[in-house]
């Protein structure tokens, strides 16, 4: 994620805002440019916005900002009424309940940060009517789920379902302790859940198939079997060796998948701390181990070891800070060399989608 600022008096912004708090101008984002620009009415009631910043342009805000949860811009000449994020949900809350909106807008926040990212990397983001297997998101509430289990937060041939109850953060913490699990986000969920939907497009439909299989095994593998074993059974005692996470271990999709996650987490957290000119330079530590700089254009650097090497020692830090806050660690996760090789098919996957003539 990139820093921003207000076009208008330089105040820093977050990307979520809708108004500067210095200026009081209101704020949208318009994805095609990365920007998230102050703006100007042009007519009375409202519905068209001159942007302020050097791209210029009029536009409309996506249908969704009615509620709260978009503050992304689509361009006037456009037909949609939703912007490139919200355009691929398929189905939202019933927003009757009483905390249905809040719960809807961090699932939202952590949706558009997720698209961010996707544009960012130039993947495909196929819509409705653009391809047969769309990229599309249910958010669904217990209650709107047919009789018998609750919903379970999963992908199925390009369909993401994140569970409502997810948003409730006593919820999700409950779930996270009760699954013995270091780490559990709305935005890990939609990392870790579109990292199924890029097997499909990249690996299966990419040619990429035995390279994928050479590192995370047989995707032929009984998968509801696997998930059996694993709940069962648990994580092999050495699974630190081989994987980013415990769950990893389940099945080469969600190996594929949690690594695919954890790929998105470092590419984003370093765009930011190199936005803010971080470094790290522990003063007692003589060997210079855990010395590094965020400098890297992490979307241009081609070596994933680069990458990584700037990642460790940065994370080792946040990780500090968090617990002189008492609070838990950003990056609950030790990187072994296999784990790194994983991440380096990440990082070829999608630096060789971008590079692909028709895109």
């Amino acid at each position: 994620m990139k820093l921003f600022k207000c076009p208008c008096c330089g105040q820093l912004l977050h990307f979520e805002n809708t108004r500067c708090e210095n200026c009081g101008r209101r704020l949208g984002y318009v994805p095609e440019a990365s920007v998230l620009s102050a703006l100007d009415p042009v007519d009375d009631d409202g519905r068209v916005w001159q942007a302020r910043a050097e791209i210029g342009g009029r536009y409309r805000f996506c249908a969704n900002a009615e509620h709260q949860v978009c503050n992304w811009l689509v361009p006037e000449d456009r037909p949609d009424i939703f912007c490139a994020a919200c355009r691929h949900n398929r189905t939202v809350p019933n927003l009757e309940g009483s905390d249905a909106v809040a719960k809807w807008r961090r699932i939202e926040f952590a949706k558009h940060r997720l698209f961010y990212t996707l544009l960012q990397l130039d993947l495909p983001r196929p819509a409705v009517g653009e391809s047969s297997e769309p990229l599309v998101f249910d958010f669904l509430a217990d209650t709107e789920a047919a009789a018998g289990p609750k919903v379970l937060t999963g992908h199925d041939e390009g369909v993401i379902t994140i569970a409502l109850a997810e948003a409730d953060d006593a919820e999700r913490e409950k779930r996270r302790a009760t699954m013995g699990e270091p780490y559990r986000t709305l935005l890990g969920h939609f990392r870790h859940e579109v990292g199924h939907f890029y097997w499909d497009v990249l690996v299966r439909d990419g040619g990429q198939l035995s390279e994928c299989r050479a590192l995370f095994g047989d995707d032929e593998e009984d998968y509801q079997a696997a998930l059996k074993r694993h709940y069962e059974q648990g994580a092999p005692p050495d699974w630190q060796e081989r994987f980013v996470s415990a769950y990893a271990t389940t099945h080469a999709w969600e190996d594929f998948a949690e690594t695919w996650a954890h790929y998105l987490h470092i590419i984003d957290s370093l765009e930011m701390a190199r936005a803010f000119g971080i470094r790290v330079e522990p003063r007692i530590d003589n060997s210079a181990d855990l010395a590094a700089a965020a400098d890297l254009d992490v979307y241009g650097e081609p070596d994933i070891y680069r990458i990584v090497q700037r990642w460790i020692p940065i994370a080792f830090a946040l990780n500090s800070v968090n617990r002189c806050m008492g609070q838990n660690d950003v990056y609950p996760f030790v990187l072994s060399p296999a784990a790194i090789d994983k991440l380096g098919f990440m990082h070829h996957l999608v630096r060789r989608g971008r590079e692909r003539p028709e895109r």
